[in-house]
């Protein structure tokens, strides 16, 4: 059987800029980075998602609400860290290899932060998604409902509404 021929970084990289600037603006705002916590389906703007990186070492900071989980150097850059599942008080995400850090991007916000996702789904298109209602008891920061073809529901996020929530910001106890 034939190996498959290896690619280099530099050649990844640059298919993978050709492909993207192929894209257009229409496709890039129909995707969301799909999500999953605490048993819900999540989605967020690529926009507004800085990186997904895997859960760095974390350092516990004294008299914090329990789902914050402390501050993490991320190439040089302290990011306040947040476990997503215990933030909706739901139980805590446990560390595992599918376990990832998304950090929010500077377009939905000027904070250093990240929350703690249990697995990242990929890429969805919102225009092969359905519209559905949002909850009357919904969060401020819900976005858009929507589900999927299978009858799975996707909650999305405004990381920007999110970031200024009074619940989000209030870390200490």
């Amino acid at each position: 059987m034939p190996r498959a021929a290896r690619i280099d970084l530099r050649t990844f990289q640059q298919e993978l800029a050709l492909r993207l600037a192929t894209k257009t603006a229409a496709q890039v705002e129909s995707s969301r980075l799909g999500l999953l916590c605490a048993g819900t389906r999540w989605l967020v703007r690529l926009s507004d998602a800085g990186e997904v990186v895997a859960l760095p070492h974390i350092v516990s900071v004294p008299m914090t609400r329990p789902w914050f989980l402390g501050v993490a150097n991320i190439r040089g850059n302290l990011y306040s860290v947040i476990d997503f599942a215990a933030f909706l008080g739901a139980e805590a995400v446990a560390a595992a290899a599918t376990t990832r850090l998304l950090l929010f991007g500077a377009r939905a916000c000027e904070l250093n932060a990240g929350i703690v996702v249990q697995r990242v789904l990929g890429l969805r298109n919102v225009a092969e998604l359905a519209p559905a209602s949002v909850p009357a008891d919904a969060h401020e920061w819900f976005a858009q409902r929507w589900l999927d073809d299978e009858g799975n529901a996707w909650q999305e996020i405004d990381l920007a509404k999110l970031a200024r929530a009074p619940a989000f910001l209030q870390v200490g106890t």
